[in-house]
């Protein structure tokens, strides 16, 4: 397992998916696999990249790496019966077409072991509504970068209260321009400087919850 970890880190693809299919080989359960090696190898990344000694080139490959060996787990997984920790909704809002903060929240909370729905970018309010009733998500994370797209975030909340799903799911949110005292302002349940500090909110609603 151990050496997993170290090929993921170093975002070694197909190092990746040759020693999870080692692993199968030899008799380790997709589950083991996944807590004892991708998991820790993504956490273990999202420290580094919180400690400025990972950036997000390094975090994206060893994201990559983490993909192949999970597309590899995710049939046994499913027929094993392993659910995800727990899902998670993520979109960028109405307006602003920017994705990378976005993207590297979903690698986190993939990594965690999260099930992540992303819808992508410039999501309108009542695309969140219907995913929310669809997906039934414990989280929604709301991502903008752009100071004029801020409100949208605003607005995204206003339409889960007026659709009676407020206190179905919490809401996370984050981008360059957002501060905690937006969150509060807005009523957001937790604003996030780095998609780390996401990874750990939704953990924790998940782990309160169970």
């Amino acid at each position: 397992m151990k050496s997993l970890k170290e090929v993921v880190k170093m975002g070694k693809t197909k190092e990746t998916a040759e020693r999870v299919k080692t692993l199968l080989d030899q008799g380790a359960s997709p589950e083991s696999i996944m807590r004892e090696a991708l998991i820790p190898a993504m956490d273990e990344v999202g420290d580094l990249f919180q400690k400025g000694e990972y950036f997000v080139p390094e975090m994206l490959v060893a994201a990559r790496a983490m993909q192949h060996g999970l597309e590899i787990l995710k049939p046994q997984l499913i027929q094993s019966g392993v659910e995800p920790m727990g899902r998670v909704v993520m979109g960028t809002v109405k307006g602003d077409l920017h994705d990378i903060g976005k993207k590297l929240v979903t690698i986190a909370l993939e990594g965690a072991g999260f099930e992540v729905i992303d819808l992508g970018n410039d999501v309108a309010p009542e695309k969140f509504v219907e995913a929310i009733k669809e997906h039934k998500p414990q989280v929604i994370g709301l991502s903008a970068l752009l100071t004029t797209t801020m409100l949208a975030m605003k607005d995204t909340i206003e339409a889960i209260k007026s659709a009676g799903l407020r206190d179905q799911v919490k809401v996370m949110i984050g981008g360059a321009p957002v501060r905690q005292e937006f969150a509060d302002e807005i009523g957001a349940d937790f604003y996030g400087p780095d998609s780390t500090s996401g990874r750990n909110f939704a953990r924790d609603v998940v782990s309160k919850e169970a």
